[in-house]
């Protein structure tokens, strides 16, 4: 599947995973709910492709995922929390700042990487979430049910069966995802949005149901642009080529100067 090499670091008690390749500007990578770096941005060719555009790829596995311990506490999956496994990853590899990109849950935890270590997040990219960062993505208590039932083939809501499939797909420690779901939905207010001053792209399928309008939450940012991945859903737009190539330019335009 993948030749990369898992390397590991300590944070909050926990051992963490994480993918470091290439060389040049760095760009860290946060996965979204129920994935990894494998599921997120390996197998969708993000890894190869941000390296051969010169770029350093670095990719975490948050807690409760891939490699990473998993623990099944839910207090322990804020994503201030999360966001901070992040900076100690830069912190253990030397990097003042990098280009961030999230996915999903990986976009909320970028944001809160912003908010709350500014200085170590060179601009932003939110992919498969939009104005849900600020005003939820719907009720994510079914999801937590459907990955804790006995009987996946007796789970009803679509979403819930969509992310079980997914659970079960990747091997996954379903307690862990379940603990997680909930406390790493924290909303952010617009008006914390709007502190976050990095140059920022906001990226979401046309079809998805999950994320809400890019442009409503770009428009909230001093410096956010916005474009739509189309007729992709939420799983489908993460390695769609519109979206990479949005995302390539995107990083051209604002690169990391000494």
């Amino acid at each position: 599947m993948t030749d990369s090499k898992m390397q590991f670091f300590e944070n909050d008690g926990l051992k963490l995973a994480y993918v470091d390749e290439g060389e040049g500007e760095p760009v860290l990578l946060i996965h979204g709910f129920a994935s990894s770096s494998l599921y997120n941005w390996i197998q969708p060719g993000w890894i190869p492709v941000l390296k051969s555009a010169g770029y350093r790829t670095i990719a975490i596995d948050n807690r409760g995922h891939g490699a990473s311990d998993k623990p099944h506490d839910k207090a322990v999956y804020t994503p201030t929390r999360m966001a901070g496994d992040a900076a100690v990853l830069l912190d253990h590899l030397g990097i003042k700042s990098a280009h961030v990109m999230g996915y999903s849950m990986g976009a909320r935890i970028s944001a809160f990487l912003a908010l709350e270590h500014p200085q170590r997040v060179h601009d932003l990219v939110f992919g498969g979430l939009g104005i849900g960062m600020v005003e939820g993505a719907g009720d994510w208590s079914p999801i937590a049910e459907a990955l804790m039932a006995d009987d996946p083939d007796a789970i009803t809501h679509p979403r819930g069966k969509m992310f079980r499939m997914f659970a079960d797909k990747t091997k996954s420690d379903k307690i862990a995802l379940a603990a997680c779901v909930i406390t790493s939905k924290e909303e952010i207010s617009a008006e914390n949005m709007a502190r976050i001053k990095q140059p920022t792209l906001v990226a979401v399928g046309t079809k998805d149901d999950i994320g809400g309008s890019a442009q409503r939450l770009a428009a909230l940012m001093p410096h956010g642009e916005a474009i739509d991945i189309p007729n992709r859903d939420h799983m489908l737009a993460v390695g769609d080529k519109v979206f990479k190539e949005a995302v390539l330019e995107f990083l051209k335009r604002n690169p990391i100067t000494a």
